[in-house]
């Protein structure tokens, strides 16, 4: 049996076996929370959640650590600085190949968002201009590094064949496009957005749509989602549902509600000052959450077969990727 089976075992015995009075009261009154970027869209059922109060109906108190990208995150997870992350699916296949797992708990975005466009004015005809290039991403070793790695690879070129600068996803951004510290750029929205509105970025690679996702990676590509370690998770059962339960909770308030309703919950600066292109983009984006926290095997599926593409230690690691998510707690909150 593997490490994860063993305790979805364990947890799923705990959910069963204990009283219901005790199952409503989680072991930890606060829980620490990590995000890379969390202002940016890819994001956003966080916010949602935490700006609806969901949390504390579910009797948490959550302490959100917002760092320039999904990789910090990541490190404050593995450094014991935080308890869960919401975080890109891709490093519970990342850290299951370093045999340090992490399992994803609900699966937020059903598919990325991730835009890859050229400064106006820098020379693009193909894939193959990247090298060379200056791309700015929300952090070394973030999903929008990763994608850029894999269009690259996927078109003959190296993963190292241009230099990667962290810019973050949020009015840093737009900064380093605007003083053209850099000649590309992976983001998300509103970021993306706002560079396509003043015409500082040609899209070359974009997924924020299903169709978009299938032609870039292949095939149905899971985003953001809530994950931790299985140790966390088997030691406060309690506590991971009742994050579940406000997570799905807030998917499926943000399918019953519109863009300007979802807007007007959101703090003010998310808009980078444009609030009808920030209502615009939210709109734009909706398809893109899952509406019930559920994961998909064909899409974690998808996920470590782009991450071999240009991760060498996925590529040499044999990976259950059933192993890297779970529904259980989803389905108990549904």
């Amino acid at each position: 049996m593997s490490c994860w089976r063993a305790v979805a075992v364990v947890v799923l015995g705990v959910l069963t076996a204990t009283p219901a009075a005790a199952q409503d009261k989680p072991e930890l009154g606060k829980v620490r929370l990590a995000v890379g970027g969390k202002p940016a869209l890819f994001y956003l059922p966080l916010t949602v959640t935490e700006r609806l109060g969901l949390f504390r109906e579910q009797g948490l108190e959550v302490e959100i650590s917002d760092f320039p990208g999904g990789a910090r995150a990541l490190q404050a997870l593995m450094g014991g600085s935080a308890d869960v992350v919401t975080g890109a699916f891709d490093h519970t296949i990342q850290m299951r190949a370093k045999n340090q797992p992490v399992v994803g708990v609900v699966q937020l975005g059903r598919f990325p968002g991730y835009v890859l466009g050229v400064l106006a004015g820098k020379s693009y005809a193909a894939p193959k201009d990247l090298k060379g290039m200056k791309i700015g991403v929300t952090a070394p070793g973030s999903s929008t590094h990763f994608m850029a790695q894999y269009v690259m690879v996927r078109n003959g070129l190296k993963r190292d064949d241009a230099s990667f600068v962290g810019v973050g996803a949020a009015a840093s951004a737009v900064a380093a496009v605007k003083r053209g510290e850099i000649d590309a750029i992976v983001n998300v929205d509103p970021v993306i957005a706002v560079l396509e509105s003043h015409h500082l970025i040609r899209i070359v690679a974009d997924t924020r749509s299903e169709a978009g996702t299938r032609e870039i990676y292949g095939g149905p590509y899971p985003a953001a989602t809530l994950y931790a370690s299985p140790a966390f998770v088997a030691k406060n059962p309690r506590t991971t549902q009742a994050l579940a339960n406000a997570f799905v909770r807030g998917l499926m308030w943000m399918k019953s509600h519109s863009a300007d309703e979802i807007a007007a919950v959101m703090p003010e600066d998310y808009a980078l000052g444009d609030k009808a292109l920030y209502v615009q983009s939210i709109r734009n984006s909706l398809p893109m959450y899952s509406s019930d926290g559920r994961f998909s095997r064909d899409g974690a599926e998808t996920a470590a077969r782009v991450l071999k593409e240009f991760d060498a230690e996925v590529s040499g690691a044999r990976i259950d990727v059933t192993a890297t998510y779970t529904d259980a707690f989803v389905e108990k909150a549904r």
